[in-house]
């Protein structure tokens, strides 16, 4: 279990969110739009980043096209208070198993979702999320989310270099799709002056409209690949092995029968 307090801004054409961790080692993320930084106090660190965010969920609104009711069916619930407000409940079945259901509650006011508990065989709560305290219409300024986003003296600040770019120029392919999940976006690390393609790091992402999965591939290397294997952490899972000179690793918060038809369709395109 874990906890966070989070401040959240729209004004329409830009958002800024504000999360600190109040569970384990402290830790303060500020994003704004695709632009994120995350200070960590205990190393005096700055992480920063851009996120091309598939969407808050669910990720329906940043799907080219949509073949939800093709995977899933939704059954309305009964209504239900959640951190003192009144919430509808609805829950999404999956109709194949290579994706989880969701049982999801929405303050009926605003729409926003107040709880969302990820199920797997038979309904079983595999991960839950939900506010205990929620103020809606709070004082929060962006001006001064970007005052704190932009401070940071005393840190060292870590740039991310990542560059956009398509599994196909990167030299890699699916031989079949996975029903539903679409590709949505390709990035690997700046590669250094000389580097072959395919030597450094590459994350594709794919998405169904309300899960994702990401396929991070890198060149093999046997002081640290060491055994093929799953793991699980609530509904997040992650299949590692070896494809010839490359390791892959597939995570999202699918069934470990996902991540296998994913890994099994991968291959070199070049």
């Amino acid at each position: 279990m874990s906890a966070a307090r989070i401040w959240h801004i729209c004004d329409g054409t830009q958002q800024m969110e504000r999360v600190d961790t109040l569970t384990g080692a402290p830790r303060s993320t500020i994003r704004h739009n695709s632009d994120v930084i995350t200070f960590v106090p205990d190393e005096k660190l700055a992480l920063v980043d851009r996120r091309e965010s598939l969407g808050v969920f669910p990720e329906l609104l940043q799907m080219p096209s949509s073949s939800l009711p093709d995977f899933y069916s939704l059954r309305e619930g009964k209504s239900e208070r959640v951190a003192g407000y009144p919430a509808d409940v609805v829950e999404i079945t999956p109709r194949d198993n290579l994706r989880f259901g969701y049982r999801i509650w929405s303050e009926k006011s605003t729409g926003l979702v107040v709880k969302l508990q990820t199920l797997g065989e038979q309904g079983t709560v595999l991960e839950q999320v939900a506010f205990s305290e929620l103020q809606l219409d709070a004082p929060v300024r962006m001006d001064k989310l970007k005052r704190l986003m932009g401070d940071t003296r005393g840190y060292t600040v870590h740039r991310q270099s990542l560059r956009k770019t398509t599994a196909e120029a990167e030299g890699w392919r699916l031989k079949e799709v996975v029903p539903g999940f679409q590709p949505m976006s390709c990035h690997t690390r700046e590669p250094e002056a000389g580097a072959a393609p395919g030597a450094t790091p590459m994350q594709w992402v794919f998405s169904d409209g309300l899960t994702s999965v990401s396929l991070f591939i890198e060149p093999f290397d046997p002081q640290r690949h060491v055994g093929e294997k799953i793991t699980a952490t609530g509904a997040t899972h992650a299949l590692t092995r070896r494809l010839g000179t490359y390791w892959v690793t597939a995570l999202g918060e699918v069934p470990p029968a996902t991540l296998r038809r994913f890994a099994n369709a991968l291959e070199r395109s070049r």
